[in-house]
């Protein structure tokens, strides 16, 4: 068994398109028209076979109410593995993304953690 497919609930595809591609630096996979909606994928940079990363649309009932309450709670809905943090958080806030958490050491990891401004707070983790 092998994981292909992730997803995060975005409140906009249009906007999570543009984030995940043009500031966090994914490349586009699939671009599939479904109704109102896209099966929207993209991948990590150099690796267009790897895991796809779902922009999936938080429509359903549920989907509003979890995300809202994970952020409030502080809890990222998901993690990206990075080479160096410290290094990826001030590449991000030079281009104004909004930490919630900076860099900090966690034992054998350093995290921080942004808002991908569709709803989510998502992590950067390196490992030592």
């Amino acid at each position: 068994m092998k994981i292909v497919l992730t997803s995060v609930l975005v409140d906009d595809q249009a906007k999570a398109l543009a984030f995940y591609r043009d500031v966090l630096g994914f490349e586009p996979k699939l671009d599939l028209p479904l109704g109102e909606h896209r099966w929207l994928t993209l991948t990590s940079p150099g690796d267009p076979d790897g895991v796809q990363l779902l922009l999936e649309p938080d429509g359903h009932p549920a989907a509003k109410p979890f995300k809202a309450a994970l952020t409030a709670d502080g809890i990222p809905y998901t993690s990206f593995a990075v080479e160096d943090v410290h290094a990826e958080h001030a590449r991000l806030c030079a281009v104004g993304v909004r930490f919630t958490q900076p860099p900090v050491a966690m034992g054998p990891v350093t995290t921080a953690v942004f808002d991908d401004t569709c709803g989510n707070l998502i992590q950067i983790a390196q490992k030592h």
